[in-house]
């Protein structure tokens, strides 16, 4: 079946005038957004609510977070994810909860005993998006002057998964007893020391915290470098990616799932979702007017610094309204810049309306139409081997998720591309994961 993950980052996901949308809810810093999509999420048997996350207010436009923080840039705002999963677990009892914590500076630990306990008190619901954070403000955040190279930072990262894992591990599945009469809480023979030290990270153990009941959480991850997708492929359960064709989603989908095989993995336990804005209208001409008026909320000055983030460089310094292709990149990501150029200079644009289209979508793909129509090309990109599902982002919320789950949902579940009902109530058992 094709798996569906939603995509949620407040105040903006990757439509950045979608917050002003009239029908767009604003009470991001209170529990019941969270919770009231959810809901909606898991009545239309999606299969998990994606919290991604940052640990810094963006600011490398005009010298600080101004621009971000006033017009709600992505990254004005990054509550814990953990903390808002717990409290949706509550709430829910079938959707999955994807929660992004970096490797770069959480101990290990920490990690496994904040995540495992998630997964517990969840049922088994929980996934751990891995990040090696990118920024050297995050770095900053937590002590630091500089992030290491991303080499190292992979290295890392592979100490920092294998660790937490066996911490995971570390109480067997049936380690409880729970037998008052016998006096006997646990087996101490079904836990078990670490003693893990690598070159990076070490522990004792055991974890404090038992296993749950799909055993541990799902593995995310988003790899796209080549250092990124080795690391992937090696760990990944679900993997997101941001492809701008069908033909670069088969490719990115054939490497990720050959490199996995070599890795020694069964490819069928590693799905790859590429990410997918929807916009759902009566017509197709209404979807599109939908889409012009929410590209009419987007203000320049925070499309330029969303440019910026994502570059590497401020940009202030450039004229922007000359054309895209003369401005010069000395610092930062030159790569980022070449792949915004080849989404926008064919169009002729100058650097702000390059800046105003990039943050309309930040190259995700725009499937704009009827419920019918989206369901249309969501499976024919699904039928060609590019994707196993997809990770969907939004724009007004929570109005994508209930059209999408109204609109879109009812046509693939007719024709037998997606379910009409949960199997299980892991999170490992709506992916067709093995227990972890």
């Amino acid at each position: 079946m094709m798996h569906l993950v939603a995509f949620l980052m407040m105040p903006t996901s990757h439509h950045h005038g979608a917050w002003r949308h009239p029908d767009s809810q604003l009470n991001v810093d209170e529990v019941q957004y969270y919770c009231d999509t959810a809901r909606i999420l898991e009545a239309g048997k999606w299969d998990m609510l994606f919290l991604p996350d940052v640990l810094t207010v963006y600011g490398n436009y005009k010298g600080g977070f101004a621009t971000t923080v006033r017009h709600g840039g992505q990254g004005a705002l990054s509550l814990d994810p953990v903390v808002i999963a717990s409290a949706v677990a509550g709430v829910t009892t079938r959707i999955g909860l994807g929660v992004t914590q970096s490797a770069s500076f959480i101990s290990p630990f920490q990690l496994a005993r904040s995540l495992g306990t998630l997964d517990l008190v969840s049922g088994g619901r929980a996934a751990w998006n891995v990040v090696m954070s990118v920024s050297d403000a995050e770095a900053q955040n937590f002590g630091m002057d500089t992030l290491q190279d991303r080499q190292h930072r992979y290295d890392r990262g592979d100490e920092v998964v294998d660790l937490v894992q066996q911490l995971w591990r570390s109480w067997d599945a049936d380690a409880l007893v729970r037998d008052k009469a016998a006096g006997v809480f646990a087996d101490p023979d079904k836990v078990h020391y670490t003693d893990f030290r690598g070159e990076w990270v070490s522990s004792r153990g055991p974890l404090g915290v038992p296993r749950s009941r799909q055993g541990s959480p799902v593995i995310m991850q988003a790899g796209s470098s080549a250092r990124g997708k080795q690391f992937a492929s090696r760990w990944g359960e679900v993997v997101f990616t941001l492809q701008h064709s069908v033909a670069d989603m088969r490719a990115y989908y054939d490497e990720i799932k050959s490199a996995a095989a070599d890795a020694g993995r069964n490819p069928a336990h590693c799905s790859i979702l590429p990410a997918v804005q929807c916009i759902v209208g009566e017509s197709e001409a209404a979807a599109r007017e939908q889409l012009e008026y929410l590209d009419s909320l987007i203000d320049p000055d925070v499309a330029l610094a969303t440019m910026s983030l994502h570059v590497g460089q401020d940009l202030s310094f450039a004229d922007p309204n000359a054309p895209v292709e003369d401005v010069e990149i000395q610092q930062g990501s030159r790569g980022s810049f070449d792949v915004i150029l080849q989404g926008t200079k064919a169009h002729g644009l100058t650097l702000r309306e390059a800046a105003v289209r990039f943050a309309s979508s930040e190259l995700t793909p725009q499937l704009v139409g009827t419920g019918e129509q989206i369901a249309d090309q969501l499976q024919e990109m699904y039928e060609a081997k590019a994707c196993d599902g997809f990770v969907v982002t939004p724009t007004v919320v929570p109005g994508s998720w209930s059209r999408i789950s109204a609109e879109v949902i009812p046509h693939l579940q007719r024709r037998g591309l997606f379910r009409t009902e949960y199997d299980g109530d892991t999170l490992r058992s709506h992916l067709g994961l093995p227990t972890g």
